[in-house]
């Protein structure tokens, strides 16, 4: 081997994870290596990853996508945080906002004040001290501004956006930097026989096409990953036991609202995703506790507006593969493995995987100890995630039917209870490093499912109780001034970025 750096790159596989990689690889490695794209337009793509976390914002910028562009392109709109209905008690809902919860003072985070004042008799949201919060309740939205001290710093924001015109933007994207796309269908994977590598795939119609690294983009048939390399599956159904979601989209029945709804239903939940130009809609559920036809009759009954086509239904088993990249593949998107949409992470996880594999770029010698190493850091992202959606779950407290009774006394992994207990003596929240999901992420959804901490971080009650009283209050009112002096969601779209 005399020059062992990459040559070759195959993408097998297009719609999002496909074309946000070969995006990316195209600007990162500007040129030094030869990138091909291989997907075939009569394979459909599951489509149903139309929301984001604010993470993506920096994908964009990578790219040097201007926002406004992306956003006018792919009917785009605006996501402050997440609304949760029902999932505590029916009746009941709470916001997972993306902004920050007030202002640290000292060492202590603001929202073990709030958690004194509440303790205290205190009668005020969450919402009241977060403008993210407050801007969602109102409808508003504006970009985050750079003014120190004013909540106005703190805004963040994620999208909703249509996944097919976002793969559509970015492969305009790609192939301007130079990567080529090839049309036709993977029949077969051939394989070394000195080291099982991947050498080439075959097409239908006999061609072959070789390179010297593999990701596989192939959603949940894992084409390489599984099917070639045997890779293996770890199942996590018996903690998050939703395994079908049945989707539609519908008309805009109003003016598009600046976050996500997720609705609990007897058997799962329902998304609502707000475009500029149609609602999306889907309905994940259990099988175990529903049947397919049962869970089409509750999302049609529960839809907004007209339906825009016939409920289709997708299969999948929460999880993932024990390895993301084995020998040289790497599996990016569904073929790595999946995490129902419930706190929108489907993308982020894409997002995540292309940031590790140029983290570890490897050369043609594929050095094991790197491997192993990606491998550990995306295994364990994606528990940290999977116990933060099984939290959704797992702390409410509905009865009225055998699934949430299934979820409430379920057995969760150690590091969930773990935290859960550290949470209920004095409200304390310890972030793993690196882990997507910050402290204030945990507190919107445990305090939203009901869960109450027996105190506070003991430093809060340095401050006096008149001057706590004029800290909270003087919190809430600069958040409301600033939610008030913010455009509405649908006056911001129109003069920025409305699409054509």
């Amino acid at each position: 081997m005399n020059d062992p750096r990459i040559g070759d790159i195959v993408i097998v596989g297009g719609g999002t994870a496909g074309w946000m990689t070969a995006a990316a690889l195209s600007k990162a490695l500007g040129g030094a290596c030869r990138i091909r794209l291989i997907e075939s337009d009569e394979v459909g793509t599951v489509g149903v990853g139309e929301a984001t976390l604010p993470h993506i914002a920096q994908f964009n910028a990578f790219l040097g996508i201007d926002e406004d562009d992306f956003v006018r392109k792919t009917g785009a709109t605006f996501k402050l945080g997440i609304e949760f209905v029902d999932w505590d008690r029916i009746g009941q809902r709470y916001f997972h906002s993306f902004g920050a919860i007030g202002r640290a003072r000292g060492m202590v985070p603001f929202y073990h004040y709030w958690l004194r004042a509440v303790q205290g008799g205190a009668q005020h949201d969450l919402a009241d001290y977060c403008l993210n919060m407050a801007a969602a309740r109102d409808g508003k939205f504006m970009r985050a501004v750079d003014a120190p001290d004013s909540p106005f710093a703190t805004l963040a924001h994620g999208f909703h956006f249509d996944a097919v015109l976002y793969a559509r933007y970015l492969r305009a994207y790609a192939e301007r930097g130079g990567v080529l796309r090839c049309e036709g269908k993977v029949v077969d994977t051939v394989l070394r026989g000195a080291d099982g590598f991947i050498e080439a795939v075959v097409l239908e119609g006999g061609a072959r096409v070789g390179a010297d690294l593999f990701i596989d983009c192939s959603g949940f048939r894992g084409l390489l990953i599984e099917q070639a390399l045997h890779t293996g599956y770890e199942s996590w159904d018996h903690w998050l036991p939703c395994d079908r979601a049945v989707v539609a989209p519908s008309a805009l029945a109003d003016a598009p609202a600046p976050y996500t709804r997720a609705t609990a239903r007897p058997a799962g939940w329902q998304w609502r995703i707000p475009l500029q130009h149609r609602t999306g809609n889907g309905h994940v559920f259990s099988s175990a506790f529903m049947s397919e036809d049962e869970a089409s009759a509750v999302l049609l009954a529960n839809l907004e507006g007209e339906a825009l086509g016939a409920p289709r239904t997708l299969k999948f088993v929460t999880g993932r593969r024990r390895k993301a990249w084995n020998r040289n593949c790497f599996a990016i998107g569904l073929s790595s493995g999946f995490m129902e949409p419930l706190e929108s992470t489907s993308i982020h996880m894409i997002q995540s995987s292309i940031a590790r594999l140029l983290q570890f770029f490897p050369d043609r010698r594929f050095q094991q100890r790197d491997i192993d190493e990606c491998n550990d850091q995306l295994a364990r992202e994606t528990e940290h995630i999977r116990d933060f959606l099984i939290l959704h779950y797992k702390a409410g407290r509905r009865t009225d039917s055998a699934f949430w009774n299934h979820c409430r006394q379920m057995e969760i992994p150690a590091t969930l209870a773990r935290k859960m207990a550290l949470f209920q003596t004095h409200g304390r929240l310890a972030r793993e490093a690196d882990a997507m999901f910050v402290e204030e992420n945990w507190l919107h959804v445990m305090v939203g499912q009901g869960l109450r901490p027996g105190g506070h971080h003991p430093l809060a009650h340095l401050l006096a109780a008149p001057e706590l009283e004029a800290f909270m209050a003087d919190t809430r009112a600069v958040v409301r001034a600033c939610a008030q002096a913010m455009p509405t969601h649908a006056q911001f779209i129109a003069e920025h970025c409305q699409a054509k």
